[in-house]
């Protein structure tokens, strides 16, 4: 037996050594370069490519089978004159025995030199959808008649099993791969490719290493990223994690003015396909100042994706961080948008969007609510929030330097025409009307987003500053939808009163048309005309109801197509620097022919009410019936102001109801005769000045005066008559002498 096993030996060793010489033989003796013309042929036949070897073959046999081809490229049958793949050099060895077990166990695989061509042409077709596909010239050999099918063809293949690899490494090296667009002229391109791994097994964690430069001409970017993590695959549960994934890079071009963005992502990826399920957990993202944290998990995969998770964003400078990126905010108060924070669920689809339970804060304000982009395509924005206090004016574009311009030239000539008309004495003539406009010619709306714009929103504000003006309570719902922007509702309390507001916005034509209705609620009218930078001529709670139509797209095309109605109330309120009351003495003293003794005791005029209705006609307020009840007179007016220029021009009659209280000066006391009359006023200038630019009318002066001489007349026509004519003769002569 000992004899036998050692003949078995033998014979063994000897077999071993005739396979290593065959193999010797086989790599030596046999050289693959010879064969470069049958090996292309087995490409076009077999893989339906074209192989092109400009280098050399190099091979082992045994107990890797080793291969490396140097200077090759591949191109399709199609157009096997231009190669989409050509490279440098590409080395792999397979142990021979196992692929007889269906396992690939490989050695380092090398990869030199590796560049990747992907073009799509002016009709939209892809040169790599031809790979492995036969030209329509080409015919594919039939069997011949008699010809027994083949064995495939007879029976069905038993199911592939799945092969098991098993690969040392894999080294890449100065790899490029480039896509180009001819009929959006659009490139992308990934050069200096560099990835190595560890040994890549199933079901085991494989290092990863990649890094590349990322380009596009469209806009012209450049993008330096490095990849890092550990790849496991799990081929029979289809799972496939990437473990402490990190991604760093920078970004720069022309989107970012000349300036750079460094970014960083980490993570926990998972795809598991048999649940259609994909992850990315633990995540950690930053760009410059920003920092966030957060969930994404993807269900759906085989059908319409959705998206669900959270976001954090740490609190940072918005600002600083939109101008590190090479963008410009639109100009605000300094400081604005300094402290910005996040906190929100998100979901999502290919086509939509949304952020709930949304914890926002901007500077001093905070946010709750949701926010939602339904449609990309429709621009279809959903929002319903609620903060606690929020400055608009914080956040608003200044005026422009010709509306500031404007508005200080017009505040020079209110001051300088203020100056000579104060109302205490009345003895300088009437101020001039305005004749400037007061309005900005700057554009107002960006009629072409509005245009596309599908809006639903609901915002409440528990404290609200607009135009200076405290809100309380504030609430808005507006609605948007094909170019007609409809505001449903707009309230609030403002100081002790209340307003509200609806109307539209219809933007569907060139020029944009506007309707709002308004309802103003015992608010102080001083502090609304303060707020828009004018100097109140007049205190007290307003009351107002408007329904007004405009149509432009600036301020003064609005203003010049002003049409609609109004009503309006002033209720115990004040006439600010002018004493109607010394107007009023100054035209008794007229007529009782007596001079003023002394100045006038104060410069405003208590009221307990002012009222009248307007009716605007292309800029131009008509008031016919203005009303003003002041204690002891009462004022009546008909006049015009003309919004396009903020000027006024009012015919205004005091009556004086009686003696209900004392006049400081003898020159003006008013006697029984006195009383009833009207006492014509001409109020003409700025509409700032209110009634400091009001003065004694002297033309309708010489009608009173008429007036009172003809009662007088009558006294005495009665005091001489008696009862000697009769009293149609007597009425006959009274009223020949009033005319």
């Amino acid at each position: 037996m000992k004899a036998f096993g050692k003949i078995l030996g033998l014979v063994l060793l000897g077999l071993l050594l005739i396979i290593v010489a065959l193999g010797f033989a086989l790599t030596h003796l046999f050289d693959p370069n010879d064969y470069k013309d049958e090996i292309r042929q087995i490409a076009r036949d077999k893989a339906h490519i074209e192989l092109t070897l400009n280098g050399d073959i190099g091979w082992s046999l045994f107990p890797w089978l080793g291969l490396e081809l140097h200077e090759a490229s591949v191109a399709t049958l199609a157009k096997p004159a231009e190669p989409f793949a050509d490279l440098q050099m590409l080395g792999l060895s397979v142990r021979v025995l196992p692929l007889l077990r269906r396992e690939v166990q490989m050695s380092d695989v090398r990869v030199e030199g590796l560049n990747l061509r992907l073009n799509r042409d002016k009709d939209g077709h892809g040169n790599w959808e031809d790979i492995g596909k036969v030209p329509a010239t080409q015919t594919t050999p039939t069997a011949t008649p008699g010809e027994p099918a083949s064995e495939t063809t007879a029976q069905a293949e038993k199911p592939a099993q799945p092969i098991r690899l098993d690969i040392d490494s894999l080294t890449v090296n100065n790899a490029r791969v480039e896509y180009s667009d001819e009929k959006t002229g659009k490139q992308f391109s990934a050069e200096s490719i560099q990835l190595s791994t560890g040994a890549v097994h199933d079901s085991t964690n494989i290092p990863v290493k990649l890094t590349a430069f990322l380009g596009t001409n469209q806009p012209v970017l450049r993008v330096r990223t490095e990849l890092n993590g550990e790849l496991r695959f799990e081929r029979a549960l289809q799972r496939y994690k990437f473990e402490d994934m990190k991604l760093t890079g920078e970004v720069a071009g022309d989107p970012l003015q000349g300036k750079t963005m460094t970014f960083a992502a980490q993570g926990q990826l998972l795809l598991d396909k048999a649940a259609n399920v994909a992850e990315w957990t633990g995540i950690k993202i930053s760009a410059n100042q920003l920092r966030a944290l957060g969930e994404l998990k993807v269900n759906d995969l085989d059908k319409t994706p959705q998206v669900n998770g959270a976001l954090s964003i740490a609190q940072f400078d918005l600002a600083k961080f939109v101008d590190s990126i090479g963008q410009t905010l639109p100009a605000m108060a300094e400081g604005s948008l300094s402290k910005v924070e996040l906190v929100s669920r998100v979901s999502a689809t290919p086509t939509s969007v949304a952020f709930d339970n949304i914890n926002l804060k901007i500077d001093d304000s905070s946010f709750s609510g949701r926010i939602a982009v339904e449609d990309f395509a429709r621009q279809s924005l959903r929002a319903v929030l609620k903060a606690d206090t929020f400055n608009v004016d914080r956040y608003l574009k200044p005026k422009s330097a010709e509306a500031n311009s404007a508005t200080q030239v017009r505040q020079a000539e209110v001051a300088s025409t203020e100056a000579n008309a104060m109302a205490g004495a009345g003895s300088t003539p009437l101020p001039d009307a305005p004749t400037k406009t007061a309005w900005s010619n700057d554009r107002l709306l960006p009629v072409e987003r509005l245009s596309k714009l599908d809006l639903d929103a609901d915002l409440t504000f528990g404290q609200l500053t607009l135009d200076k003006l405290p809100i309380r309570n504030a609430a808005l719902k507006a609605t948007g939808q094909n170019g007609l922007l409809t505001l449903e509702n707009l309230r609030g309390e403002l100081y002790e009163g209340n307003f509200e507001a609806k109307g539209t916005l219809d933007v569907r034509q060139q020029v944009p048309a506007l309707n709002l209705q308004t309802q103003i609620n015992k608010v102080p009218v001083e502090k609304i005309l303060e707020s828009q930078g004018k100097n109140p001529p007049v205190k007290g709670l307003v009351t107002l109801n408007s329904n007004l139509t405009g149509s432009g797209n600036s301020q003064k095309a609005l203003v010049d197509t002003l049409n609609g109605t109004a009503s309006f109330a002033i209720n115990n309120g004040v006439l600010l620097n002018a004493n109607l009351e010394q107007q009023l003495c100054k035209g008794i003293a007229t007529l009782n022919r007596k001079t003023l003794s002394g100045e006038p005791r104060g410069k405003d005029t208590p009221f307990q009410e002012l009222k009248g209705n307007l009716t605007f006609r292309n800029g131009v307020a008509s008031n016919p019936d203005l009303k003003v009840r002041i204690p002891g007179m009462t004022v009546n007016g008909d006049g015009d102001v003309d919004l396009r220029v903020l000027g006024m021009d009012y015919r205004v009659g005091i009556i004086v109801e009686g003696d209900k209280s004392d006049m400081p000066d003898p020159a003006c006391q008013v006697g029984e005769k006195f009383v009833g009359i009207e006492w014509p006023l001409r109020c003409r200038g700025p509409l700032e000045l209110g009634a400091k630019a009001c003065r004694l009318d002297n033309e309708r002066m010489g009608q009173v005066a008429t007036r009172l001489a003809g009662d007088k007349l009558s006294e005495k026509i009665d005091e001489k008559l008696g009862d000697k004519v009769s009293p149609e003769l007597k009425n006959a002569l009274k009223g020949l002498f009033k005319r």
